[in-house]
């Protein structure tokens, strides 16, 4: 299992942006060869992305991370945690990396800038649901074009879709 965090777009009133003060914070997690789970973090603190691992994580897991300041501790109550320095150029070591995250937000931040422009900050969750559900149901999971749009349709029935009443 994978844990790493990005920052996504810049707050409005904001001329420029360095690193991610003015930023929204997206934490993900995914399982190698399987699905991923995103979410918008307030802000990021060690207690907070803790506390989404453990809701998110099976204790049985090893979490990869790398060695931003929210993972400098290792991860108490899991089977491991293991962690690669980046800033010593280190991205792989054995089975420790971050890989397949940094791939899964390159793909999120190309189709948020190629395809959306711009997302204010209270939509943030529905386009990485959106880029959540791409990734869960792609083709090298054996999810064919018939299969997605069937587990599409599945995840929408019983609800109706009105701007106004979805917060």
């Amino acid at each position: 299992m994978e844990a790493d965090e990005t920052f996504v777009g810049m707050k409005v009133g904001f001329k420029r942006s360095r690193g991610g003060v003015h930023k929204m914070k997206v934490l993900s997690l995914v399982e190698r060869g399987g699905s991923v789970r995103s979410q918008r973090l307030a802000m990021l603190s060690r207690s907070g992305i803790e506390a989404a691992i453990r809701e998110n994580v099976h204790p049985e897991s090893r979490i990869m991370t790398d060695t931003a300041p929210y993972y400098r501790k290792d991860l108490i109550g899991f089977a491991g945690h293991e962690k690669v320095n980046h800033l010593k150029d280190e991205y792989v070591r054995g089975e420790a990396h971050t890989n397949t995250l940094e791939g899964y937000f390159s793909v999120f931040k190309r189709g948020m800038k190629g395809v959306y422009q711009h997302c204010r900050e209270k939509h943030l969750h529905r386009y990485l649901a959106e880029f959540d559900f791409r990734y869960n149901n792609r083709v090298a999971l054996g999810v064919n074009d018939e299969g997605r749009a069937a587990n599409l349709v599945q995840g929408v029935v019983g609800k109706r879709l009105t701007y106004r009443t979805i917060n």
